[in-house]
């Protein structure tokens, strides 16, 4: 069971070819799941940030007066019962 020379070479070059294909195939698929993951990491992120910015902004909210006056005390046009903080309230 003699085989020619030919018939070798193409055997031995299918064989490099396919391991050379699985190494590159290889190394694509790692590739992508590696940038699926910064992706997903990114975005997590970048959630926490969005809700500790609302939370934040929930706790620090202006205190709202409901006569809807001015409260600044250096502004000469401030409603003076609002900067004081009387009300009309029985």
């Amino acid at each position: 069971m003699s085989t020619s020379v030919g018939v070798n070479v193409l055997r031995w070059s299918a064989l490099g070819f396919g391991v050379f294909y699985g190494f590159y195939h290889q190394l694509s698929i790692s590739s992508r799941d590696k940038l699926a993951a910064t992706k997903r990491e990114y975005e997590h992120k970048q959630s926490l940030i969005t809700q500790a910015k609302a939370e934040w902004a929930k706790q620090h909210a202006p205190a709202t007066q409901s006569s809807g006056g001015k409260v600044d005390p250096m502004d000469p046009n401030a409603d003076l019962n609002t900067v004081l903080g009387i009300t009309d309230d029985n």
